[in-house]
């Protein structure tokens, strides 16, 4: 299979080409992942205890806020991290699509779905249970969401894919880890701090391959990069009220601009080196460049959110008072 050169020398790589050329780095990634993510069973972290019977055919007892033991901000985050996984169908179509169904890409693709599919499981089971959610809503809002379908803002190329899950796989860890300490419920911290261990795994393996693939593709990688960086939306953009949902969580110190910033972009970005790169075509530095002045003008538009979510918080506290 032959590669055509750009105008500049640098190989212009396929789709199906760096899927081939990968897969001994999967391969490899897979058994390291394997080796060090640990078993553990959704059914321990739930409080099956606490559970009784709702309205309805079970003729229990209706949901009312005050039975919630988490915090307004804890159930809204709740809510919204539960219903993004709950698209899992979907974001397994578009990766078994993507990277197929067959060697040690295949194999990947099964297992995370497997590992993705207990966070859901476990989730729904604690919101049910210690009844911190309506059901209602809930399932009105997980039938809503899925009945619309999710599609990948990262259509463009293979290496797209795989530089956006680098950074979802780190922002879906960090927000189930902030939800789980603003949530006022230790049980629910300690069901949410075993999620976020499975997607910093996660976000390791997509890294790794990111890594390769700048030595594979340099200008490419460095494109989609930019690309994916520039046009982040988290995978649960199309949910119900999403932009309340998601200004609350911003200005409660779960996920907003200053953490998207310094504990998901900065982070990768860092680990890769990807400022630093040299070697690259024009295609690569014009990218490279874009970046750069991309991360500039979010830590400056974070500074901006800071200072305004201080004068809330600020406000907040005065009422209180």
């Amino acid at each position: 299979m032959t590669i055509a050169p750009t105008s500049h020398g640098q190989a212009v790589w396929s789709d199906s080409r760096l899927l081939y050329a990968l897969e001994e780095v999967v391969e490899t990634e897979l058994n390291r992942h394997l080796k060090v993510a640990k078993e553990w069973m959704p059914h321990e972290y739930v409080p099956w205890s606490d559970g009784r019977n709702f309205d309805g055919v079970m003729e229990g007892e209706a949901w009312a806020p005050e039975q919630s033991k988490v915090t307004d901000i804890g159930r809204t985050a709740l809510i919204v991290n539960l219903l993004t996984e709950d698209n899992l169908p979907s974001y397994h179509h578009e990766i078994a699509q993507l990277f197929g169904r067959d060697g040690a890409w295949g194999t990947w693709v099964h297992r995370w779905t497997a590992e993705e599919g207990r966070h859901g499981i476990v989730m729904r089971d604690y919101l049910l249970t210690s009844r911190a959610v309506d059901p209602v809503a809930l399932e009105r809002f997980r039938m809503q969401h899925m009945s619309e379908g999710f599609e990948s803002d990262n259509r463009h190329s293979m290496l797209h894919s795989v530089a956006y899950v680098a950074f979802q796989e780190l922002a879906t860890r960090i927000s189930h880890r902030n939800t789980g300490h603003h949530s006022g419920d230790p049980v629910c911290d300690r069901m949410l701090s075993r999620i976020a261990t499975d997607e910093n795994l996660h976000m390791v393996f997509y890294r790794n391959l990111l890594k390769q693939a700048f030595v594979l593709a340099p200008d490419q990688t460095m494109s989609a990069v930019r690309d994916v960086v520039t046009g982040f939306r988290m995978p649960g953009h199309g949910i119900p009220g999403f932009e309340r949902a998601a200004a609350t969580m911003a200005i409660g110190g779960i996920y907003n601009l200053r953490i998207h910033h310094d504990d998901v972009l900065q982070p990768v970005l860092r680990f890769l080196k990807v400022l630093e790169i040299d070697g690259l075509g024009p295609e690569g530095r014009q990218a490279q460049e874009e970046l750069g002045r991309y991360m500039d003008d979010l830590d400056a538009q974070a500074r901006k959110f800071d200072e305004r979510r201080a004068a809330i918080m600020a406000r907040r506290a005065a009422r209180q008072g």
